[in-house]
């Protein structure tokens, strides 16, 4: 179905080329996770399976890359559509409807097809992906999380036999994800669609590839396998691959299921031993940096928060869960002032964060939107480094140094836009954190981000919650909330529902447990690191003869 030919890509201005010598096939009814560190090329990679590279991009590429016989050099992407649907990283980017029933019958009425088809396909699609209520919502009053399933809705509707994907499930909550997740294993089994998809939250879709492509970037040669080939030495891996390579097991768990029925042992091992909790070290601030009573926020008729209090303080790290569409984003821009409440009240710094402006709000508050694009207006990094410490009243180079910290990729002269979807969040991120606000909100921090780029994104956010900086996080990602986040607060419809540690939040939440919560529940083990700092001298000495090949 998809053949690459000895593939190089070469970007304009580059000093090597984004891919060497690819060579690759993937077959009808073939599911393949694309993995890689943030910037490594995988996007690369996809565009150039429905012709957006060259056509769109621009670079040169040499060899031949062909889609069911179609040689995409000759033929342009609007040449490919009926063959390739794409979702791509940033969902809204491709939207051209109003409303979503209209958006997924958009590509439809490109194709031709008859009103009578349409409405079937439409319906089949909106029971699917499970967007039934939503379907006469105007696109922009949707969360991120609901536009991702309408765009990837949108393509389906057109019956592709490739689909490609681009971070699917890095805006959804675990629930909508598996959803999405298990539409595309029906479409590969029953229908033979192929599938590919770059993600970088392997523990939601490892276990469903049949094949995994990892692309080391630096335009080194491309690791192929199965999933448990690759696991085994691969530098990323999802929480039960690393605990089963501490703990030496063979074969390697690629899901809860099969870790829970090797991890006997380990649960023996922590008998008596107590988690860590999750604390920052030194007091919480005595002030609140933020104050919510009786917090009310509508859309026309639509609330999309009711009757929300709380309160956050210096050294607090505030993980916000929820479903999508459950308020998070909308309490995020409430603090901020970017959303008027309807009733009730919100203090942010002992102001009503409406009447913050300029050097005032960035110094009281700092938001990184979901779309980090947003906050980006320089047509180079440096010059956006430039103008963070301008606007922040910082010193010469403080952006540039946090950029260098959280990714040191990244190169001045690159246009904002031309960077990976992670890279643009840490620059908007560095941008943020040039101002040194004492209340920091991220808003899906981890979209887009690797492990070692999480990794480092982790430590930046625990120093500055020891420096007295109160950090909210409204996050899917149930990885990154069991290593960072002191407390959990579950939002369910405009509603708290759940407010308190960490652990006591999500152990036992069947949606928002990590996975080493899962495998080693009732206890309330969050992380990999946890058990290490417990029992790793003992794990490691208990398969010491073979623990070459497992912890590598």
């Amino acid at each position: 179905m998809i053949r690459f030919e000895h593939v190089t890509i070469t970007y304009s201005g580059a000093a090597k080329p984004a891919l060497r010598d690819v060579n690759l096939r993937l077959d009808e009814g073939e599911l393949v996770l694309i993995v890689g560190r943030t910037g490594s090329g995988k996007t690369t990679l996809l565009r150039a399976m429905n012709g957006l590279v060259p056509h769109f991009t621009g670079g040169t590429l040499a060899g031949r890359v062909l889609i069911d016989g179609r040689d995409t050099a000759t033929h342009p992407p609007r040449e490919l559509a009926d063959l390739v649907g794409v979702v791509p990283q940033d969902p809204s980017s491709g939207f051209v409807a109003d409303t979503v029933e209209e958006e997924l019958a958009y590509g439809m009425e490109c194709l031709g097809l008859a009103p009578a088809v349409m409405r079937r396909r439409v319906e089949e699609t909106l029971d699917l992906l499970g967007l039934n209520d939503l379907r006469s919502r105007p696109l922009l009053s949707l969360s991120a999380g609901q536009q991702q399933r309408v765009s990837i809705g949108a393509v389906l509707t057109s019956h592709p036999k490739v689909l490609v994907l681009d971070e699917p499930t890095s805006a959804l909550d675990p629930g909508a994800a598996e959803e999405v997740l298990a539409a595309l294993q029906r479409l590969v089994h029953d229908l033979g669609v192929t599938v590919v998809l770059a993600e970088h939250r392997l523990e939601r879709v490892v276990q469903f590839a049949d094949r995994v492509i990892v692309v080391p970037g630096d335009a080194q040669p491309l690791v192929i396998g199965t999933p448990a080939e690759v696991m085994k030495l691969a530098p990323i891996a999802p929480p039960v691959v690393e605990l089963g390579r501490l703990a030496g097991w063979s074969p390697l768990p690629l899901t809860v299921r099969d870790a829970r029925r090797a991890a006997g042992p380990i649960r023996d091992l922590l008998v008596g031993r107590t988690p860590p909790l999750r604390v920052i070290d030194g007091e919480l601030g005595k002030e609140a940096l933020v104050v919510a009573e009786d917090l009310t926020v509508r859309y026309g008729q639509w609330p999309a928060l009711r009757s929300v209090s709380l309160t956050v303080r210096g050294g607090e790290v505030v993980a916000l869960m929820g479903r999508n569409g459950a308020g998070k984003s909308t309490l995020l821009n409430a603090i901020v002032g970017l959303r008027a409440s309807t009733g009730g009240s919100i203090r942010t710094g002992g102001h009503d964060p409406r009447t913050l402006r300029g050097a005032d709000l960035v110094h009281a508050v700092g938001l990184v939107p979901q779309e980090p694009g947003d906050l980006l207006e320089a047509t180079t990094v440096a010059d956006e480094c430039r103008a963070a410490d301008r606007d922040a009243r910082a010193d010469h180079g403080t952006t540039r140094a946090l950029l260098a910290l959280l990714a040191p990729d990244v190169v001045d002269s690159t246009h904002p836009r031309d960077l990976s979807e992670g890279q643009r969040l840490l620059l908007a991120l560095s941008v943020v954190l040039a101002a040194r606000p004492p209340l920091l909100l991220l808003d899906e921090p981890t979209r887009g981000l690797d492990y070692p780029t999480k990794t480092r994104l982790v430590e930046v956010l625990r120093d500055l919650a020891r420096a007295g900086h109160g950090i909210m996080l409204a996050t899917h990602d149930v990885e990154l909330a069991a290593e960072v986040a002191t407390r959990v607060v579950v939002l369910a419809e405009g509603e708290i529902v759940a407010d308190g540690n960490t652990a006591d939040v999500v152990v036992a939440s069947p949606m928002f447990a990590p996975q080493v919560a899962k495998v080693l529940a009732p206890e309330p083990w969050l992380t990999v690191s946890d058990v290490l700092s417990a029992i790793g001298p003992l794990l490691l000495r208990s398969h010491a003869p073979t623990s070459g090949d497992a912890v590598g």
